[in-house]
C-alpha cells in the first residue's frame, strides 16, 4: 500500500463519528472497539482500516474491527480503564502512559537511549520488548508482539528556541500523564505539566504552556505548528504505540479467529512503522513552509545534564537492575 504525504494530511482531523473499517451486511460474531489518540490521517490509522478490511476478509466477515481514532471514546488515562473493565476491547497507548499501571513498560522512553531506529527495533522485537510484555500480562492485559511507531521525538516552542539545556530552565512544557515525562524535564530545570493530549492544543493556544514535544507527525496532522513557532530536532526520546487488548475479551475469541488477528495487525504495525519513518522524515520542509523555525542542538550536553542531575541512576534503581541491563544490552552505557 502507497500513499502520497498531500493525501495522507490533507483529509479532516475532526472526524465526529468512529470509523467503522467495515460495512458488513450481517452482525460480526465478534466486534472488537479499538481507541486511539491520533488523527484519521495519522499512519496509524490508515494501517489499521487496511488491517480492518484484511481481518474482515480472512475470517469470512466474523470479526469487525471498529477503530475510533482522535480521542472519541476519552483520553488515553481514560480509555485504559475502559480497557481494564471490558468496555472498551483495544487501544493503543504509548509505553510511557501505559507506565502508570505498569512502570515497566516506560523503560522504552528514557531519554536520549536510542540514537536510531535499528537500535529501538533491536530491544523492542527483542529482550526489552519481550521482558515489558510479560509485566504487562500480569496486569490482566494482552499486549500484542510488535510495538507502532510514534517517532523520535523533539521539542516545540512559541516563545524562543531550544539550543542547550539551560535554554529548558523554568520553560513551561506540557508532557504526557507519566512520570518518566515528568522526571526527565524537571532533570533540565523546566516546568513540566502533565496534561492528556486531547487538551494539548488548547493549552499551547492559551499559554497554560509554552511548548511540548511530540513526533513531527503529531505536530503536523493535529494542526501543532498553528500555536508553536519554534522546533528543536532534539531525538530526545523515541515513543511507541503497544496495542493492547482487555484479555477476557480477547481470550473469548475462537482461536483461529484471534491468530488472524494478531497476524494482521501485527503485520500492519511493521508497515505503519515503515510510513511513520519516511513521514516524519519528510516533514521539516513541510513545517518550515508553514513558519516553523528549525535548529538541531547537539544532544551530548542534554545526556551530560541528565547523568549530573542522577536521572539515569534514579531509573536504574525504579526499574531494577535486570530490565535496565537489557535497556543497555542494546544502546550502550547510559547510567
Amino acid at each position: 500500500m502507497s500513499f502520497s504525504r498531500r493525501a495522507l494530511l490533507g483529509a479532516s482531523t475532526a472526524a465526529a463519528l468512529p470509523l467503522f473499517a467495515i460495512r458488513q451486511a450481517h452482525a460480526a460474531d465478534v466486534t472488537l472497539r479499538i481507541s486511539n489518540n491520533v488523527p484519521t490521517t495519522h499512519p496509524l490509522n490508515v494501517r489499521l482500516r487496511e488491517a480492518a478490511e484484511t481481518i474482515d476478509k480472512e475470517t469470512g466477515g466474523k470479526v469487525e474491527l471498529r477503530i475510533f481514532p482522535s480521542n472519541q471514546l476519552g483520553a488515553d488515562t481514560d480509555v485504559l480503564s475502559q480497557v481494564r473493565s471490558g468496555a472498551v476491547q483495544m487501544m493503543t497507548i504509548s509505553g510511557l502512559i501505559l507506565s502508570t499501571l505498569v512502570p515497566a513498560s516506560s523503560i522504552s522512553g528514557i531519554g536520549f537511549a536510542f540514537p536510531d531506529y535499528p537500535t529501538v527495533w533491536k530491544a523492542m522485537d527483542g529482550e526489552l520488548g519481550a521482558h515489558i510484555r510479560g509485566e504487562v500480562g500480569k496486569a490482566g492485559l494482552v499486549m500484542f508482539e510488535k510495538i507502532w511507531d510514534n517517532g523520535f521525538r523533539q521539542i516545540t516552542s512559541s516563545s524562543k528556541p531550544i539550543n542547550t539545556p539551560a535554554d529548558l530552565a523554568n520553560f513551561k512544557i506540557r508532557v504526557p500523564v507519566s512520570p518518566l515525562w515528568t522526571s526527565m524535564f524537571s532533570a533540565f530545570g523546566a516546568a513540566p505539566t502533565s496534561i492528556n493530549f486531547a487538551e494539548t492544543y488548547s493549552a499551547l493556544q492559551t499559554k497554560i504552556v509554552d511548548g511540548q514535544e511530540n513526533p513531527l507527525a503529531v505536530v503536523e496532522t493535529a494542526k501543532l505548528y498553528e500555536v508553536q513557532k519554534y522546533c528543536a530536532m532534539t531525538n530526545h526520546m523515541w515513543d511507541g504505540f503497544w496495542l493492547i487488548a482487555n484479555r477476557r475479551a480477547f481470550s473469548a475469541i475462537p482461536a483461529n479467529l484471534r491468530d488472524t488477528v494478531e497476524k494482521t495487525l501485527n503485520a500492519a504495525a511493521l508497515r505503519q512503522r515503515e510510513d511513520t519513518e519516511k513521514l516524519n522524515n519528510s516533514l521539516e520542509a513541510q513545517l518550515k513552509d508553514r513558519g516553523v523555525v528549525f535548529n538541531r542542538p547537539d544532544p551530548a550536553p542534554f545526556r551530560d545534564k541528565l547523568k549530573q542531575a542522577g536521572f539515569y541512576n534514579e531509573w536504574k534503581t525504579k526499574f531494577g537492575n535486570d530490565a535496565w541491563a537489557l535497556l543497555e544490552k542494546s544502546v550502550g552505557g547510559l547510567a
